[in-house]
């Protein structure tokens, strides 16, 4: 067959502006161009099919402050990068071959050429539903996981706060905390994910921090024995007012500060000399620099989904155009559950 036949047309999500605060709709638009379903000759890369497209807090581009934006960065005029599933259409590397199915970082588009192979993992369990390595069987379930059993080291029956406790990472650092005996208090943004937190996710508590306006009250109430694990999800006056609530020898991992990320200027901290009168570890952490345990975190993970002892919330979006707005619930808070776009079904 000659090339031209294995040209098709290709859908895509492109970003028009660098996103400025919080991102929106009109920072996106839906393009349709052409791609070949070959990957060049003496190219070791892969071309892709894909699935299930994920939404997640640092979709944010490409910043000024120079972060490390690992391998989702991107700029005005070309598609939006991060996590998916997808299927391997062709290869250029032994180490892939047609007919695979993948996750790792992508391209908001139907089809992908992949050239850092290095981020890509194979996906071997398809007895679960593939969306999964979007989130609780990939990426923010490791983080979860990480920032929960590696950092934390928690024991049974220790007081765990979980904010931003209904998103992608959320809701399975807590269920980590109830599964290892934990009493567990998670906060989220509306009624209704704070039902689902104590009614399906099985939190001890929820609050609704949108109807708080004195979150060390609130921790008070939720604590009055104080907390001994905080998994960081926000940032900003959440982080204040924990840290003012935190037991001799507690521990906080800092995953991300959502509530953070749109500022011009970040919220200032007030109690950090907390650190050093209740000997507070306070450690962050990417995720991608505990690759060597993610075999251990997919076995562990792997049966407790399949037992139903964890159970994972998304909000589905179907089709690629239906990509900006979920992005933008995201932010808002409007999402219910971890944003998967679905591009294709396998």
């Amino acid at each position: 067959m000659s090339a031209d036949q294995y040209v098709v047309s290709n859908k895509q999500v492109i970003c028009r502006n660098q996103f400025i605060g919080v991102p929106k709709e009109s920072d996106m638009t839906i393009t349709t161009s052409s791609i070949t379903l070959k990957v060049p000759q003496g190219l070791k890369a892969i071309v892709v099919k894909n699935l299930y497209l994920s939404c997640d807090p640092y979709m944010r581009g490409v910043e000024n402050s120079g972060n490390d934006r690992l391998f989702y960065a991107f700029t005005v005029d070309t598609p939006v990068v991060g996590y998916g599933v997808a299927k391997v259409v062709d290869s250029g590397s032994p180490d892939f071959q047609e007919g695979d199915l993948i996750w790792g970082p992508t391209k908001w588009q139907e089809y992908s050429l992949l050239e850092n192979l290095d981020s890509l993992v194979k996906i071997q369990h398809k007895d679960v539903p593939l969306s999964y390595y979007n989130g609780v069987l990939g990426m923010p379930g490791h983080t979860a996981y990480v920032g929960f059993n590696e950092i934390c080291s928690p024991k049974s029956g220790e007081y765990v706060f979980v904010s931003s406790a209904f998103g992608a990472i959320g809701q399975i650092a807590g269920q980590l905390a109830k599964l290892m005996g934990c009493y567990v208090v998670g906060s989220a943004g509306s009624k209704e994910k704070v039902d689902l937190l104590k009614n399906k996710l099985g939190f001890d508590e929820a609050f609704n921090y949108k109807e708080e306006h004195d979150l060390d009250a609130t921790l008070k109430r939720y604590f009055p024995q104080g907390i001994d694990i905080y998994f960081e999800n926000v940032g900003g006056k959440m982080l204040d007012a924990v840290l003012a609530n935190m037991r001799v020898n507690g521990r906080i991992a800092v995953c991300g500060m959502i509530s953070q990320y749109h500022l011009d200027q970040p919220e200032g901290i007030k109690n950090l000399v907390q650190l050093v009168y209740k000997r507070i570890l306070m450690k962050g952490f990417r995720v991608y620099e505990y690759n060597h345990i993610y075999p251990k975190f997919l076995e562990t993970m792997l049966a407790y989904v399949r037992e139903g002892r964890i159970v994972y919330q998304e909000d589905v979006n179907d089709g690629i155009e239906s990509g900006p707005a979920a992005l933008v619930r995201l932010f808002s808070g409007e999402n219910s559950g971890k944003g998967v776009i679905v591009v294709a079904r396998e």
